[in-house]
């Protein structure tokens, strides 16, 4: 059944935390969040460091480990490889959310799964750049989307000015976020929702689709671009409230 903003949770719901990926932050989730509240839902949106998937499953994985009760994560794009490691690293995770989001295998990295994507055009829009380590003069390649191609990757549902905001305000991500394999993934043990968002064309609609049925989650389409959660966070706040309804 179709939820709607006025759609209370369910009594003693799990607190929802909400991952957000590559070249972006949590304010991407500003939508979601606030209907999610309006529901009586207690939520939680970390910045996600993106240095590496394996540094950032552990951040985020010290983040719920200290949240008392059980907890929904939520993942956007890479961030859905994060709570696929998050969800075998803590014992309070009590199902898993994917909003265009990854379902690695044990011991696939980003990069492994989208060599096999027709619809997306990521790879061709993205600059490489360094970042220091911290370690003497040592660098470390980052990387970020070309503010010109923004739009037509990112958030071709979005209106022009809305989709250059996003260009302008992104965070890089170090190139390791992508290389650095899952291990043991979650949503192997745990009850999974997908959200495959038809036009996207970052991740890729196809790859994200055969994930979601790989893993066998319950998966729901919808019309849009891969900021599924900006364009229509009523339809992914709904998703989450399902799942939150399952899992309670």
């Amino acid at each position: 059944m179709v939820q709607t903003d006025a759609t209370p949770a369910p009594s003693g719901a799990p607190t929802v935390v909400l991952v957000h990926g590559a070249f972006a932050d949590g304010s991407s989730f500003a939508g979601v969040v606030e209907l999610l509240q309006d529901a009586g839902v207690e939520i939680v949106v970390p910045s996600n460091p993106l240095r590496g998937m394996t540094a950032d499953s552990a951040y985020i994985a010290s983040v719920v480990s200290q949240i008392p009760g059980p907890v929904l994560l939520g993942g956007h794009s890479s961030g859905g490889a994060i709570i696929s490691n998050v969800g075998s690293m803590v014992d309070n995770v009590v199902g898993l959310v994917y909003i265009a989001g990854f379902l690695p295998e044990d011991g696939e990295s980003l990069l492994d799964i989208e060599a096999d994507s027709r619809d997306s055009i990521l790879s061709s829009a993205l600059v490489e750049s360094t970042y220091p380590t911290g370690n003497g003069d040592e660098t470390a390649p980052e990387l970020t989307v070309d503010r010109a191609k923004f739009p037509e990757v990112f958030a071709g549902d979005l209106p022009a000015t809305q989709a250059n905001v996003l260009a302008a305000v992104q965070r890089p991500a170090a190139a390791n976020v992508f290389s650095e394999p899952t291990v043991n993934p979650a949503w192997k043990t745990l009850p999974s929702w997908a959200v495959v968002a038809t036009g996207d064309r970052a991740a890729g609609a196809d790859v994200i689709l055969a994930n979601a049925e790989r893993g066998g989650a319950t998966i729901t389409k919808i019309e849009a671009s891969h900021l599924v959660m900006v364009s229509q966070p009523q339809q992914v706040t709904d998703v989450i409230l399902t799942a939150l309804t399952a899992v309670s």
